[in-house]
């Protein structure tokens, strides 16, 4: 379900809440965060969601209208190297294509 409110980036963690349902928020600190995944399209010209992987309570995605601002806040609060980049299309046709031969041969 898509919920549209407001992000804020502080210096304890990351935080979103709706605009128009004040109990429905989420605020992750970031010593919670285990990775931020960043969907890149058309070679880094447009993002258009990211996800919050945290160490116990799963995966948060989240979309902004300037996710390049986000990510930069995020990046003075996250190790650059817990960012990543998802996998393409492409790539997770071959990692399915990879699996089921491994799966047949064994």
């Amino acid at each position: 379900m898509t919920d549209y409110g407001k992000i804020m980036i502080g210096d304890r963690g990351f935080e979103f809440f709706n605009d128009r349902d004040v109990r429905k928020f989420v605020q992750i600190p970031w010593d919670e965060v285990d990775y931020v995944i960043v969907s890149v399209i058309f070679k880094g010209k447009w993002i258009p969601r990211f996800a919050m992987k945290t160490k116990k309570n799963g995966t948060y995605s989240f979309a902004a209208k300037d996710p390049k601002q986000v990510l930069r806040a995020i990046r003075n609060y996250v190790d650059p190297d817990r960012i990543v980049r998802s996998l393409g299309m492409w790539d997770v046709i071959k990692r399915g294509v990879k699996r089921l031969v491994t799966r047949k041969s064994h």
